[in-house]
């Protein structure tokens, strides 16, 4: 919940967004009948408080009145109505909750790995993205796990947010109502990138995500190695640590990498080339340079030879 209000204060309204799902509403729904409780006793309470400290005021020549009486009337309301009100609040958040949990079985799949400071996500053709592309009004659930520290995957727009954790599979879904892009970010503190850590949700328009999904599982085809190469550095989230204009960050910049000899921490010592730069993407705990941190994530069964090829290409243009 704090979450959601922290979204409605940056779009500049006091009011959540309007809701881009089939279940945001029901979220909504309880926010607001909680909001609505919690706002009309505070008003009551304080108000009978200011009321009471001004009727029953130290006055000269006034006594102070005695202690109320018992009064099981007043006891037995100021009981049951809390208890009908935390039955009601009880009933709508766990029927929202079930149906937010209970994803339909014709959701479209796709695979979500979280890692410092990126979203990678997987579609069933094999296709790797760093934004979130779905179909509009269709059901879509996602199986998320971590690569490091356990993230956190929110959709404001679409009240949809779960914890990714290393080691174990998380899943949730939603239905997208409306074509356009959305917000997306992680929730859970997981380093000092954890700002960084963006995306977006685009929703195709009826016929365009097959189209779309085609041609970008086609990227190898349309583009030079080099091109490509430079899309799948953007697409699996590569430029988060790296850069490609000298300035180290996490990791080393890729600009002028390649011919470079680099000592590790183990004490030897090679040159950046073809053979270096593939096991780093595959195995990259096994050489660490010295002066960074082992923080990069394996890629090894998210990305194809052919791929590797083109980012190696990619790397040693910049030169």
């Amino acid at each position: 919940m704090h979450d959601l209000i922290l979204f409605a204060q940056s779009r500049g309204g006091y009011w959540l967004p309007p809701p881009d799902s089939s279940t945001a509403g029901d979220v909504d729904r309880v926010f607001y009948f909680i909001l609505g409780v919690a706002s009309f006793f505070f008003v009551l309470i304080v108000a009978l408080m200011c009321l009471f400290v001004i009727l029953y005021r130290r006055r000269p020549g006034v006594e102070a009145p005695g202690s109320a009486s018992h009064n099981n009337l007043l006891e037995i309301t100021w009981t049951i109505i809390p208890v009908i009100l935390v039955v009601i609040m009880f009933y709508m958040g766990f029927t929202t909750y079930l149906d937010i949990r209970t994803s339909p079985r014709q959701a479209y799949d796709i695979r979500v790995v979280g890692q410092k400071w990126s979203w990678v996500f997987s579609y069933p053709n094999g296709h790797v993205a760093p934004e979130l592309h779905v179909p509009v009004d269709r059901p879509v659930r996602l199986t998320m796990t971590s690569e490091d520290v356990i993230h956190s995957l929110f959709i404001p727009a679409f009240r949809v947010k779960m914890d990714l954790v290393p080691g174990r599979y998380t899943t949730t879904w939603f239905h997208p109502l409306r074509a356009g892009t959305y917000d997306l970010y992680c929730t859970e503190y997981c380093g000092t990138g954890h700002s960084d850590m963006l995306s977006k949700v685009v929703v195709h328009k009826p016929g365009e995500f097959e189209t779309w999904l085609e041609q970008a599982a086609n990227l190898l085809a349309s583009m030079t190695p080099v091109e490509a190469g430079a899309e799948l550095t953007r697409r699996n989230g590569c430029l988060t640590c790296h850069s490609t204009d000298g300035t180290a960050k996490v990791g080393p910049s890729f600009k002028g990498i390649y011919g470079q000899r680099h000592t590790f921490t183990n004490g030897t010592s090679a040159e950046v080339d073809d053979n270096y730069i593939r096991q780093s993407i595959l195995e990259p705990m096994a050489l660490i340079r010295q002066g960074y941190q082992p923080a990069m994530p394996t890629y090894k069964g998210r990305l194809k030879d052919q791929e590797i090829t083109a980012i190696i290409e990619y790397i040693e243009s910049l030169k």
